[in-house]
C-alpha cells in the first residue's frame, strides 16, 4: 500500500490537471471547417459526403468529455418549474465557451486543489475546503452573468434609439437589427449578431428576440420582445413604441444610479462589518496559531464559531434587505 503522502500527491496532480485542462478548453470562436465538423460529431451529428460518414472526433479532449459527460448531465439539469436554468444555459448567459462536462472538470479540479491545500495546512478540514473549492467556479459564473446583464441593460436604451432611427429611415425590422449588430459593442452587439444569423437561417424576428430574452434573462429586453410581438399582431408605429421603451429604460437606469449612490454607504458598512471579523480571525490564526487553537480544540469553541458565523450571516442578510430597493 503506498504511503499517504504519495496518494495525496497523486490526487493533487489529478486535481490540478483537471483544473487546467478545463480552463484550456475555453474557446472564443470556431477554428474552421475541421473544428466545426469535429464539434458536430461530438454532439452526435454526423455529416455525409457521398457515401462516406465522417467519424467522431478523437483525442484527449473528447475522451475526457465522454468520461465526465454523464455526471455533468445529471448534475447540470435545471429546474423548469422553479425557473432555475441548466448549467449549459448558465454558461451561455455568462458567455463562457465551455461544455457542461468541461465546466464539471473545472469544478472538480478547483475542489481538489483547494481541498489538498487545506489538508496540507489544516488536516481534517480538507473535506469542507474541497466543497468550498468546488463552488468557486459557480460563483465566478454567476458573477459573469451579473456583469454581462448589467452591461446589456446599460446599452439597451441607446440600442433601442438606434433601432428606432433605422426604422424611421425606412429599414425593415430585420435590416434594423442587422444595423444594430454591426454598430453596437458587446455584449448587445454579439446577441443581435446571433439574432441576425438565426433569421438568415430561416427563423422569424419573434423567435430571434425570444431567444435573446432566454439567453440574457433581461426584464428590460423582455419589454422589447413583447412590444414587437404585439406590433406583429395588431400593428402600430413600432418606432414610436421603441422610443417610449427606450425612455422608460433610461429613466429606470437613472433612478437605479441614484439609489446606488444613496445606499453606497450602507452597502460599504455591511461589507466591512461582515468581512472584519472573518479577516481578523484568519489573521490571528496564521500569526498566533497557539492563541487561536482553543477555538478548534474544544466542542464549546466550535459552537461559538458556529454562532458567530450565523450572526454574521444574519446581520449581512438584514443589511442587504434594507438597501435592496426594487425599481
Amino acid at each position: 500500500m503506498p504511503p499517504i503522502p504519495v496518494v495525496f500527491g497523486l490526487i493533487a496532480f489529478a486535481g490540478v490537471f483537471l483544473f487546467f485542462l478545463g480552463i484550456s478548453q475555453m474557446r472564443r470562436s470556431a477554428g474552421g471547417a475541421e473544428d466545426f465538423q469535429a464539434r458536430l460529431a461530438a454532439y452526435g451529428v454526423t455529416t455525409t459526403a457521398g457515401a462516406q460518414t465522417l467519424p467522431p472526433a478523437t483525442g484527449l479532449r473528447d475522451t475526457m468529455n465522454r468520461l465526465f459527460q454523464p455526471a455533468a448531465d445529471r448534475m447540470g439539469r435545471g429546474d423548469v418549474k422553479k425557473g432555475k436554468p441548466s448549467v449549459a444555459e448558465q454558461l451561455q448567459r455568462a458567455d463562457l465557451k465551455l461544455r457542461p462536462s468541461e465546466y464539471f472538470m473545472i469544478q472538480l479540479g478547483s475542489g481538489a486543489l483547494v481541498g489538498l491545500i487545506g489538508f496540507w495546512r489544516w488536516g481534517p478540514l480538507f473535506a469542507l475546503l474541497f466543497f468550498a473549492g468546488y463552488l468557486i467556479p459557480g460563483f465566478y459564473v454567476k458573477y459573469r452573468i451579473g456583469q454581462r446583464l448589467k452591461k446589456f441593460n446599460a446599452q439597451l436604451g441607446d440600442t433601442l434609439t438606434l433601432l428606432s432611427n433605422a426604422l424611421k429611415a425606412g429599414y425593415s425590422f430585420a435590416q434594423a437589427i442587422d444595423t444594430v449588430a454591426k454598430n453596437a459593442v458587446p455584449p448587445i452587439g454579439d446577441e443581435f449578431g446571433r439574432a441576425v444569423r438565426e433569421m438568415n437561417l430561416g427563423g422569424s424576428p419573434d423567435e430571434a428576440l425570444s431567444n435573446i430574452t432566454k439567453r440574457i434573462a433581461s426584464q428590460d429586453f423582455d419589454l422589447v420582445a413583447t412590444a414587437y410581438s404585439i406590433h406583429r399582431t395588431v400593428g402600430g408605429n413600432l418606432a414610436e413604441i421603441l422610443d417610449n421603451i427606450a425612455y422608460t429604460i433610461r429613466e429606470r437606469v437613472r433612478i437605479k444610479g441614484e439609489i446606488q449612490t444613496l445606499t453606497a454607504q450602507a452597502k460599504a458598512s455591511g461589507t466591512i462589518i461582515t468581512a472584519l471579523p472573518i479577516l481578523l480571525a484568519a489573521f490571528m490564526f496564521f500569526v498566533t496559531p497557539t492563541y487561536f487553537q482553543p477555538m478548534f480544540g474544544s466542542f464549546i469553541g466550535w459552537i461559538l464559531l458556529a454562532i458567530g458565523a450565523f450572526m454574521i450571516f444574519i446581520g449581512n442578510l438584514i443589511i442587504r434587505r434594507i438597501v435592496a430597493i426594487e425599481v
